[in-house]
């Protein structure tokens, strides 16, 4: 790590911010949903889904010890809806490649792993999304000179209490002394 940079944590949105696919057996009553008004009518015109977003969120990953970076395929899309829904600044976001024709990915590998490792630079980081695996893990173990914490979300739940306890834990310890 450079100077005294804050680790990264690159963000998807699907998943760990926009909660789906439980089960009625899971939420009897549905996801909760939040915001009212105009400004949930707007919000909603550009996804149906955004009033799943608990806007509490915004100041829960504010007081994380890090830089914030969208690390979805929302793009730059994630800076005009879900940002101002959850009151966060406009953050960095990753630009994927362009998708291979040629198989470069080992097996397993999640086509968002490399990108983020190029991103990173080398800078301690954590990724939070809801389709990390181990393969994820080992590649990033073994290519990655920094730490580094690839943390799966339960999509049907999204980033809960103890998601944020043990990012908070990890940046802390990972940041700049």
């Amino acid at each position: 790590m450079t100077g005294n940079a804050l680790p990264l944590l690159f963000l998807d949105v699907d998943g760990p911010l926009i909660p789906f696919g439980a089960t009625r057996e899971q939420l009897p009553d549905g996801y909760p949903t939040y915001g009212t008004g105009r400004a949930a009518l707007r919000a909603v015109d550009a996804n149906p889904l955004i009033t799943r977003l608990d806007p509490a969120l915004g100041d829960r990953l504010l007081a994380l010890p890090c830089t914030l970076v969208w690390a979805t395929t929302w793009m730059s899309e994630a800076n005009e809806c879900v940002a101002p829904w959850l009151g966060l600044p406009q953050l960095p976001v990753v630009t994927w490649p362009d998708p291979s024709t040629e198989d470069e990915h080992p097996r397993g590998l999640h086509w968002k792993t490399r990108p983020l490792l190029a991103w990173a630079a080398g800078r301690p980081f954590a990724w939070v999304d809801d389709e990390i695996t181990d393969t994820d893990r080992a590649w990033t173990a073994a290519h990655h000179p920094s730490r580094s914490l690839l943390h799966r979300v339960d999509p049907g739940l999204g980033l809960r209490d103890g998601d944020f306890a043990m990012l908070d834990a990890w940046l802390r310890v990972s940041g700049p002394a």
